[in-house]
């Protein structure tokens, strides 16, 4: 049985309009908690993993609208064969396992990202997940596989350009909003909070264009141990900073 909506009140000590309605997360560290409890990397890969459905529950209990993870990115093919092979496994594996949560939680799957040199077999699992839930109406959890901003970028403008030569739009009428609609992720509001996990200090072709105006909350805590405490101390730091959009508001001087 799903576990019942948390009131953020009690939760958080917040009022339900101070949530994020997206939240982004770089889960990073996951190699580095399998070194530090002297274990294969693919353990820390799977300890991740687990703790997605921790991560994801959570989220939806908090009834918010979206929840993006960046579980692959089109430069991780440069691994190890091995552990790429493990990573693959992996993603066909919890697919299946997860459907339940997914379907209890009235969690709605969506993959952002080339599905080109994806293994077939990890197609027909993000398929049948996908499809099994394209009728929840709760979160949307959007899982970054084979994903790279750029390159989703570069896929964007390769559909309007085709839409331009087809006759069917004018030059002139490419604006941000048809951009943001040609998207991998359109449909979906852009994140308010951006989470990188182990410490890093950077975006790594993460949703460049959808997190322009994101606050980016960073913390040492390994990914596999990234908790539902640290997800809420991460939500209650977003909700006290002021979000200017570029404006200037009360007393603060003109940037």
């Amino acid at each position: 049985m799903p576990e019942p909506p948390l009131d953020p009140r009690q939760e958080l000590g917040l009022e339900p309009r101070q949530l994020p309605r997206h939240i982004a997360i770089i889960m990073d560290g996951n190699g580095r908690w399998a070194n530090l409890q002297h274990m294969p990397r693919i353990q820390g890969h799977l300890e991740g993993a687990a703790n997605v459905r921790t991560i994801t529950i959570h989220c939806a209990r908090l009834q918010l609208e979206a929840l993006t993870l960046y579980a692959f990115s089109a430069e991780n093919w440069k691994r190890p064969k091995e552990e790429i092979d493990a990573l693959m496994d992996l993603y066909v594996r919890h697919l299946v396992k997860e459907r339940e949560t997914i379907m209890g939680n009235n969690v709605r799957l969506i993959q952002i990202g080339r599905r080109e040199g994806l293994p077939d077999a990890v197609l027909h699992e993000l398929d049948v997940t996908q499809s099994m839930s394209a009728g929840n109406t709760g979160l949307k959890l959007c899982l970054a596989i084979n994903y790279g901003s750029r390159q989703e970028i570069v896929d964007a403008v390769r559909a309007i350009a085709r839409q331009v030569q087809a006759g069917k739009l004018e030059p002139d009428d490419v604006d941000e909003e048809r951009v943001s609609r040609t998207l991998y992720t359109a449909g979906i509001p852009d994140p308010d909070l951006l989470i990188r996990t182990a410490g890093e200090m950077r975006i790594s072709n993460f949703l460049l264009w959808q997190i322009s105006y994101a606050e980016l909350y960073i913390t040492d805590v390994l990914w596999p141990a990234f908790g539902k405490e640290d997800l809420n101390d991460a939500i209650r730091a977003f909700a006290h900073r002021e979000r200017r959009f570029g404006a200037v508001t009360g007393n603060t001087p003109a940037e």
